[in-house]
């Protein structure tokens, strides 16, 4: 599995929004500038953020951002599965994913089932607040 850019700087600018906010809205451009993340591709993943009801926009001169839930409130899980479609690795280990004709046979169903659930467990008990208070690691800076 493979997340990608998306999904990535989904979670950056949420952690991004949490830090900064203080109950005022934040800017997709000041975000652009700590994150180093083209604005452009932050309003499309705002956009798909503000359609889930994650965040809310504020508009006006001091207009930005709000997170609509407490950062404790929102999982990785859940901003992943909405960039991404899917975290599952392969598809039939999906919780409504397609069956296959093989299943009943598969020596590596169990062990896709077992990596989807190991997954899901980190991710849907991650939150955005957790995730602000981790500090990056010595090198770890811009990691994508």
């Amino acid at each position: 599995m493979r997340i990608s850019t998306k999904g990535r700087y989904a979670l950056r600018l949420l952690i991004d929004i949490a830090a900064n906010s203080s109950d005022k809205p934040v800017s997709i451009k000041d975000v652009s500038e700590r994150e180093h993340i083209s604005d452009k591709y932050l309003e499309q993943i705002i956009s798909i953020l503000n359609s889930a009801g994650i965040v809310r926009s504020v508009r006006g001169p001091q207009g930005g951002y709000l997170l609509r839930k407490k950062p404790e409130d929102i999982t990785a899980g859940m901003i992943l599965r909405l960039t991404e479609g899917t975290i599952s690795p392969v598809p039939c280990a999906e919780e409504d994913g397609p069956t296959c004709d093989h299943m009943s046979v598969c020596s590596t169903y169990g062990l896709w089932k077992r990596l989807n659930q190991a997954i899901s467990d980190v991710l849907d008990t991650t939150t955005i607040a957790d995730l602000v208070t981790q500090k990056p690691e010595a090198g770890d800076e811009y990691c994508i």
